[in-house]
């Protein structure tokens, strides 16, 4: 099966050549999101972190929501932090309001030096569509 290059009407306009997102085999792969009100790349932030992953988390949906998915859609999810001591624990307690508890994706949260705009938060996701069938795993027995 081809690739599908989503670009979904809605979200905020990309910093750089990508895709919203790129889908394969039921796989959807969200591209980083950043906290951009509204699809204009010119627009004030948000003030603070929790506003900031607020923000941020309403692209992702916005993206997902024009892939026909939502957040319960999820696996993993990756955080990228400028100011990761300052602002990790916000960031936790809102982020973890948007995820059912016993239902939230893998995560990875990291550090970095910096993000593009002056952003405080970026997070990009990877997904998957129900109802595609799934490779069942090879099981080699190993012999004594």
């Amino acid at each position: 099966m081809s690739p599908i290059f989503h670009m979904v009407t809605g979200a905020p306009d990309p910093v750089a050549p990508f895709s919203h997102a790129v889908e394969a085999d039921g796989w959807v792969f969200v591209t980083g999101q950043m906290p951009f009100v509204g699809t204009s790349l010119d627009a004030p932030y948000p003030e603070g972190i929790e506003a900031q992953t607020r923000q941020v988390l309403k692209n992702l949906q916005t993206v997902l929501a024009g892939c026909g998915l939502g957040l319960e859609h999820a696996l993993s999810v990756r955080v990228y932090l400028t100011h990761f001591d300052e602002d990790y624990a916000a960031m936790n307690a809102v982020y973890a309001g948007h995820f059912a508890s016993g239902r939230r994706p893998a995560r990875t949260c990291v550090g970095v030096t910096g993000l593009a705009k002056g952003a405080r938060i970026e997070i990009d996701l990877v997904a998957r569509r129900d109802g595609v069938p799934q490779v069942q795993p090879t099981v080699r027995s190993r012999e004594p």
